[in-house]
């Protein structure tokens, strides 16, 4: 109890201390100005649709890792876990790079008219990369101790491959799939290293609540950038 007191419990208290000692009236008028509202909607929209890609394209990336067999498995299933071990500015880095409009990726998207970096969509590109190990490994060992049999057993009962995925493995998985996509969503929201480099942190338009949180705090103000934590924290 102590340990968790001093590691997680005291700063968790130290931050709501913070953000309502000033009063509630501070509070709400720190957490309501529009730059702010926007810098919230933006890091909780893009980290719920970075969570439900992840949610997507994890449960297939699952799928082959656990269900095939395939020359360079291993290295994918450790290429999986590079968001882990890459440092998020490195990260960051290589992502603006690669999207930016004389990139590899960006500049063919650039001839269609789109643009991923310093835009929203990098912010959510970004968010994608960063939290996608959390669903595969989330549903990996899951996947893994669902057997082939109840497949088989489906399929001699008349069960396409598409019936037995929606009907039998989707419901078994269904508690993982969403455990995976809450802490991909987690992880996603108070991403700020790899974010900040390919969001172009425009305020109201690509500005994500993490770098607003240390604006306040290079402006002195505490009770502002606590505010906006404890509104994070609580979601």
């Amino acid at each position: 109890v102590f340990y968790l007191s001093v590691i997680v419990l005291i700063p968790l208290a130290a931050l709501f201390i913070w953000a309502f000692e000033p009063g509630l009236n501070t509070f709400w008028t720190a957490i309501g100005t529009p730059r702010v509202a926007a810098a919230l909607k933006l890091s909780f929209g893009m980290a719920a649709l970075a969570a439900l890609v992840d949610s997507l394209f994890g449960f297939v990336i699952t799928w082959v890792l656990v269900r095939y067999r395939f020359p360079g498995r291993r290295l994918l299933d450790a290429v999986i876990d590079l968001p882990f071990a890459l440092p998020t500015a490195v990260a960051g880095i290589a992502l603006s790079t690669l999207y930016a409009p004389n990139g590899w990726l960006g500049a063919p998207l650039a001839e269609h008219g789109i643009r991923i970096a310093y835009t929203p969509w990098g912010v959510l590109v970004a968010m994608v990369f960063i939290s996608l190990p959390f669903t595969v490994r989330t549903l990996e060992p899951v996947l893994g101790e669902i057997g082939r049999d109840l497949e088989e057993a489906a399929a001699t009962l008349g069960a396409t491959r598409l019936q037995t995925i929606r009907t039998v493995i989707v419901p078994m998985l269904a508690p993982a799939i969403l455990a995976g996509g809450a802490m991909a969503f987690a992880r996603a929201v108070g991403e700020y290293g790899s974010v900040i480099f390919i969001a172009g942190n425009l305020p109201a338009i690509s500005e994500i609540a993490p770098l607003l949180i240390v604006t306040k705090l290079e402006q002195y103000d505490y009770a502002g950038a606590a505010a906006i934590g404890a509104v994070m924290l609580m979601a």
